[in-house]
């Protein structure tokens, strides 16, 4: 009884060590990097970690652990720091932490998610991507017709093999894969998943966004910032708010009330100047049409007065000068 009572000691003193390295190995990570990433590893191996880990050396860290530690750790912190704690609600299945201090973290995110493996389907999982058995030879031989009616799939003899004739929309993304589905796949051979590490949220300097925001382009950005910029202002103006979005276009209203007030004044300032000009001759600032542009632009070439001409010769050696283009 005694040596039972010693070796279960023994055994929670091993698990409370594991843990309080693996609590100071976070809390260290947490104070050393500025960047992470969040990752997801369902069916990941632990070769492709490995991989992975290799990779990465010199980079990034890659630090797993159990849900319920994260969930102290993050939670004790977010006392001192209110922002790591929007990390909480990401902590759930078999997550993980890839600390950085990189600042390019598209790349990094995509070399994290290229450690990718062939993976057989299995039943009850979410189909990652649509799966399509194509007509043709199986390399079967006709005594397993059977197994292809009881799954109502048409096959015929061909050649002393078993043909499929019409492709067959095995599995659907999203959608759970069937035991008939894993059979199927099995018995033709095919590996239709790949599995790999997945990354979901990036937690940069303290600001957590989607993944997802890392493919956007400095356009798409630009765009995106300017139409929220024209949002807020819109906005603004309505509920009487001054602010940095407003700004421009108060100066654009104010300039048109001052610009409205000193054409019906007649007192014309220096800015007001171009306007007026624009108002008394319209023509002259408005927008050649296509023809007249294209004839602007024509090169100029200036007539010259008409010489008497001389006696003509043969083509081969005479000194008339022929007009126009060759």
């Amino acid at each position: 009884m005694t040596d039972f009572v010693l070796g279960g000691e023994k055994q929670l003193s091993k698990k409370k060590i594991r843990k309080n390295n693996y609590w100071a190995k976070l809390e260290s990570a947490l104070d050393d990097y500025k960047n992470l990433l969040i990752i997801s590893i369902d069916f990941v191996g632990s070769m492709q970690m490995q991989k992975a880990r290799i990779a990465l050396r010199g980079k990034a860290m890659i630090l797993m652990g159990k849900n319920t530690i994260m969930r102290k750790i993050i939670r004790d912190r977010s006392e001192k720091d209110e922002k790591i704690a929007e990390l909480l609600p990401l902590i759930r299945g078999n997550i993980g932490f890839v600390f950085t201090n990189e600042t390019d973290l598209k790349s990094l995110r995509d070399e994290i998610i290229d450690f990718k493996q062939p993976a057989a389907a299995k039943a009850g999982i979410l189909a990652p991507v649509n799966v399509t058995i194509p007509a043709g030879p199986t390399g079967l031989d006709p005594g397993q017709t059977s197994f292809f009616q009881t799954l109502n799939i048409a096959t015929k003899i061909t050649r002393g093999t078993i043909e499929i004739t019409t492709g067959v929309d095995l599995c659907k993304a999203g959608e759970k894969v069937t035991t008939s589905a894993v059979a199927l796949l099995s018995k033709l051979g095919i590996r239709p998943f790949e599995f790999g590490i997945v990354v979901s949220h990036v937690y940069e300097a303290g600001a957590l966004y989607s993944a997802r925001v890392l493919d956007l382009t400095d356009v798409e950005l630009s765009a995106a910032f300017a139409g929220a910029a024209a949002r807020l202002a819109a906005i603004s103006f309505e509920i009487g708010q001054v602010n940095l979005a407003t700004v421009p276009h108060s100066f654009g209203r104010a300039f048109k009330t001052l610009a409205a007030i000193g054409l019906a004044a007649d007192y014309i300032f220096e800015e007001l100047k171009e306007v007026k000009e624009m108002l008394d001759n319209p023509d002259a600032f408005a927008a050649p049409a296509a023809g007249d542009a294209a004839a602007a632009a024509a090169p100029v070439v200036e007539e010259e007065e008409e010489e008497e001409a001389a006696p003509a010769m043969d083509m081969f050696g005479g000194d008339e000068e022929e007009e126009g283009d060759y």
